[in-house]
């Protein structure tokens, strides 16, 4: 008999109605996977996005789909040949599949090895489950695609979100400096991330509270929110400088092809 596990599954397309839970039949554990018993998974935007099916044809589904892509867990199980981690390994990963049916939204998922990281000891169960997808998408914007070095200025559009907190933080790690966008009341937690300054969006046009602090404009303008901020910020970023959004495909926007890039 199968193995079940309790999860949070839909059956066809919709709203937030459709979500059922109940017993679902695990996989097999094939050669190169684990049994994961999970701690914590992350909720994204891209979740509901699929579970209303706007993402059919890039990422299809097969019902009764379990959604979620981020997790943290303990390895309980190995399939032959699974030898990264032991039994008991704490664990963490972004584990996109190419369908949707197995998601992270259970108490237990089967999944290859090779999608896992050894959890980091000063993450907590919650961090680490919901930090892989945030932190790939910003890893990826700000040193990928947007090339930050240290020594310059960058504009973090929607700073206080997922994927904003972690770009604050990475790109302070190379010795960046770090302009957050985002409302007055975040102000405070995106300063104790690292950023070295902090503008409510709502103040006023934020390109000219960007050219108080850096008159020359920045090197990097990061957009992870776009509408009227990103239009509101485009005057900040230098004439030579690069924009990277991960909502925006530039279309319609005043900047020479070379500085747009989209994630």
């Amino acid at each position: 008999m199968a193995k079940q596990t309790q999860a949070a599954y839909y059956t066809e397309f919709g709203g937030i109605d459709k979500i059922q839970v109940g017993p679902l039949n695990l996989p097999e554990v094939g050669e190169g996977d684990v049994l994961l018993r999970v701690k914590a998974a992350g909720i994204n935007p891209v979740d509901y996005i699929v579970r209303e099916g706007y993402f059919q044809q890039v990422v299809p589904n097969a019902f009764p789909a379990v959604p979620g892509w981020d997790v943290a867990g303990v390895v309980e199980k190995r399939g032959h040949g699974a030898s990264r981690f032991a039994d008991g390994a704490e664990v963490y990963g972004y584990v996109r599949r190419p369908v949707v049916q197995h998601g992270t939204f259970a108490e237990y998922i089967v999944i290859p090895e090779c999608y896992l990281a050894p959890r980091p000891a000063t993450l907590s169960w919650e961090e680490a489950g919901g930090l892989p997808l945030a932190g790939l998408t910003a890893y990826q914007s700000v040193f990928t695609a947007g090339k930050l070095k240290s020594g310059e200025t960058v504009l973090i559009l929607g700073a206080s979100g997922g994927v904003g907190s972690v770009a604050i933080q990475l790109a302070k790690s190379v010795g960046a400096t770090v302009i957050a966008v985002a409302s007055a009341q975040n102000a405070d937690y995106m300063s104790k991330l690292g950023a070295d300054f902090a503008i409510d969006y709502a103040a006023g046009p934020v390109a000219e509270s960007v050219k108080k602090i850096a008159p020359e404009g920045v090197d990097l303008l990061f957009d992870a929110i776009s509408g009227d901020t990103l239009a509101q910020s485009l005057a900040a970023l230098k004439p030579a400088g690069r924009l990277i959004s991960v909502l925006n495909d530039g279309k319609g926007l005043s900047l020479p092809p070379a500085s747009i890039s989209r994630t």
